[in-house]
């Protein structure tokens, strides 16, 4: 079985409701304390790869906690748990805001 398949067995993504066919933003432009559901990860490079098997893959809601004094890095709620992300990948993550 291959690794991101495991993974999405192990954490299934909780079906969005009404995800509009065009996201809104991305998750770096998401304030803190606001919730957003994932509807894409661009780009097909390693970076990207990590980011869905990190758990961000489309329909699942993420929650920017907080963030860096400078900005960079985002600490980020997703499927339970946080996760800390540089803005630069955070601009790869395209999500629909609350």
């Amino acid at each position: 079985m291959a690794e991101g398949a495991d993974i999405e067995s192990r954490f299934p993504a909780p079906p969005a409701t009404d995800v509009p066919a065009q996201p809104s933003s991305t998750l770096a432009t998401i304030a803190i304390g606001c919730s957003a559901v994932v509807h894409d990860v661009h780009g097909d490079d390693a970076v990207s790869l990590r980011l869905l098997e990190m758990g961000l893959t489309p329909g699942v809601r993420v929650r920017v906690i907080a963030q860096a004094p400078l900005g960079d890095p985002l600490e980020v709620e997703v499927r339970g748990y946080r996760l800390s992300i540089r803005r630069a990948e955070a601009v790869r993550v395209a999500v629909n805001a609350d």
